[in-house]
């Protein structure tokens, strides 16, 4: 008994390609289908990550601000770069302090490119962060808020107060993020039992404990303010050594 032919449609090819050939009842087409690359997997992002591990890159001389990101297992996610700095810049930072005072612009990347971008506006006493989208546009800002005593920086996004960085004790690297009710979502520390404790040795790397995943803005700014409390707020002769 002669077997009924199959229905029109798309078959693995007979000629044996990757591809799929076009049955049409009767006989093969020319038509032949390529198969679809998957999508590429999109790697880890800052955002879900419990612990980020932030290790500024060591240089020679420290021309500009780099830091490598990394997840709790110590692989690299992401990292923060500044952007648009001159040769002039780069002079002035080598000869001089006076680099506190100029204007700092930061990216963070992950691995879907740059997720954030950071600039500080050039300062005589207190800093500021400017925290944007890669498209330009607003997120918040970082605000200190003093100049004595434990230094304190809002988080503020659309005017309103979001949450802060209260430096518990600046000396030993204990910084707490907190939401606009006071409640801890964050930490930046040293005091961590994870991967390589001696890689917590120098104020050039630190440790950012992110309690759960939180909500946006606040997400962003506590992002924001862990990348930044060393590349971009401690541009000064204090800093928080």
């Amino acid at each position: 008994m002669t077997q009924p032919l199959p229905p029109p449609g798309w078959y693995p090819d007979p000629a044996g390609g990757p591809g799929t050939r076009w049955w049409d009842g009767q006989g093969w087409s020319e038509h032949v289908q390529q198969p679809t690359a998957p999508p590429p997997a999109a790697g880890p992002s800052l955002y879900d990550q419990p612990v980020l591990l932030v290790n500024q890159r060591t240089k020679l001389v420290e021309l500009t601000n780099e830091y490598a990101v990394l997840d709790g297992g110590g692989q690299q996610i992401g990292a923060v770069v500044q952007v648009g700095q001159s040769g002039l810049r780069k002079a002035v930072r080598f000869v001089s302090n006076l680099d506190q005072f100029l204007t700092h612009r930061l990216e963070v990347r992950d691995a879907r490119g740059p997720v954030l971008l950071l600039t500080r506006p050039a300062k005589l006493v207190k800093s500021r962060v400017v925290v944007a989208r890669p498209d330009g546009a607003p997120v918040g800002e970082i605000v200190q808020a003093n100049v004595f005593g434990k230094i304190r920086f809002d988080l503020v996004a659309g005017g309103e107060l979001v949450g802060a960085i209260q430096a518990e004790n600046w000396r030993a690297w204990d910084f707490a993020i907190t939401d606009a009710a006071g409640v801890e979502v964050a930490r930046i520390t040293k005091k961590w039992e994870g991967l390589a404790r001696t890689m917590f040795t120098t104020a050039d790397r630190y440790v950012v404990l992110v309690h759960y995943r939180l909500p946006e803005p606040l997400a962003s700014m506590v992002i924001a303010s862990a990348l930044t409390v060393d590349t971009a707020l401690k541009q000064d002769e204090r800093g928080f050594n």
